[in-house]
């Protein structure tokens, strides 16, 4: 009998549609595109990339943003706003400190909760995205696809509870904590004290069905991020069958220092900015491989402090430009092909390392499918 085909869920942490796409974003988009694209050569396997801005819509990052942008900004023409001024409206929002209440956040949550609806703000950022994605050749997930989650959030609640991972005190004015005490993590809580879902509870909505249809779940955030997602690990684990893994990246430092995109960014450090310089530099293809090549195999997943240099992104993408200049070594018993060549990249896991997978491109003492694998995963 032939063994099913392994089950693999993508799902990395979602990029909110309220600012520009920085280099961070890009850095944990392109591993995210390796990664899938990749474990989709794989013919033995069942892929999905799970990536649903409606699940987040309704929580007080963005749903208080787009109250902001009505209070104070009602006369903004959505179909000419530029990324670049989103984000400057969004630094106002974080940084002048009146917060919208409960009550003005309330008609916000409904729209989005019972219409999938999304700010024309917000749908002229994602409709950008799109032009970035598709110039730089990553798969489009359904950036401006309507989903509904997969469960209720009261449906997430009694399905935690029924096994012991919840404690719920709205009751008593109190939030819903997410319960992984005997796994050895603190309450968390996956509510406001309102009973609004907030990020973890939001995210565990698409997560909790997910874990009883999936063999492997792999979860990829920044490391910011990293004690919320050790618990939603967790509480995938416990729920199903499914054996999760987490991918931890490291934000991109400028200069040294990693900044939050809530501050501002350069319109030099946005994929905009990046896409713009590198335009005349070489063709399509070759910027293509070569963010890929800087972002996944350069900078790694990080820890070593190594900062944004337009310089060497620019030198990898002329390296690119020679490799793809070259023909793949002629077939003989020591050259893989390429679907065996990314095999020998998971680790033994059902899914494609991607610093793995882009670092063995670069091999050069032994002979790669350089060009196949290109066609298929970076171009």
């Amino acid at each position: 009998m032939t063994a099913p085909r392994p089950r693999v869920l993508i799902a990395p942490v979602t990029v909110t549609p309220t600012k520009a796409l920085g280099l961070s974003h890009l850095k944990g988009l392109l591993w995210v595109d390796v990664m899938y694209r990749a474990t989709r050569m794989l013919a033995d396997r069942d892929v999905d990339y799970l990536y649903s801005n409606t699940t987040f819509n309704g929580t007080r990052q963005t749903a208080g943003f787009w109250e902001y942008l009505d209070r104070v900004h009602g006369d903004l023409d959505p179909s000419a706003v530029t990324e670049d001024e989103v984000g400057l409206l969004y630094t106002e929002f974080q940084t002048r400190g009146d917060p919208p209440g409960e009550a003005a956040l309330l008609p916000y949550v409904r729209a989005v909760e019972q219409t999938g609806w999304t700010h024309p703000v917000s749908r002229r950022l994602l409709e950008l995205w799109r032009g970035h994605f598709h110039r730089l050749g990553m798969h489009d997930p359904g950036l401006t696809a309507t989903r509904r989650p997969g469960l209720e959030f009261e449906e997430t609640v009694e399905r935690l509870a029924k096994h012991g991972l919840c404690l719920d005190t709205r009751d008593d004015g109190g939030p819903v904590y997410l319960d992984a005490t005997a796994q050895g993590l603190p309450l968390r809580p996956a509510t406001s004290a309102t009973g609004r879902p907030n990020y973890l509870g939001c995210a565990l909505r698409d997560l909790l069905p997910a874990a009883e249809e999936y063999d492997e779940i792999v979860l990829l955030h920044d490391r910011e991020l990293t004690e919320d997602y050790v618990l939603l690990q967790k509480l995938v684990g416990a729920l199903g069958g499914a054996r999760a893994h987490r991918v931890c990246l490291d934000r991109v430092p400028l200069d040294g220092v990693v900044r939050s995109s809530r501050h501002g960014v350069a319109h030099a450090h946005t994929v905009a900015g990046l896409t713009g310089a590198l335009r005349d530099q070489a063709s399509p293809e070759a910027v293509r491989l070569g963010v890929r090549l800087y972002f996944v195999a350069g900078l790694g997943k990080g820890g070593n402090g190594q900062s944004y240099r337009e310089d060497l992104l620019r030198q990898t993408v002329q390296r690119a430009a020679g490799l793809l200049a070259r023909e793949d070594p002629p077939s003989a018993p020591d050259v893989p092909d390429a679907p065996e060549f990314v095999r020998g990249q998971t680790g033994g896991r059902a899914h494609v390392d991607p610093y793995r997978l882009t670092s063995a491109l670069l091999r050069r003492h032994r002979p790669v499918p350089l060009r196949a694998v290109a066609a298929a995963v970076y171009l």
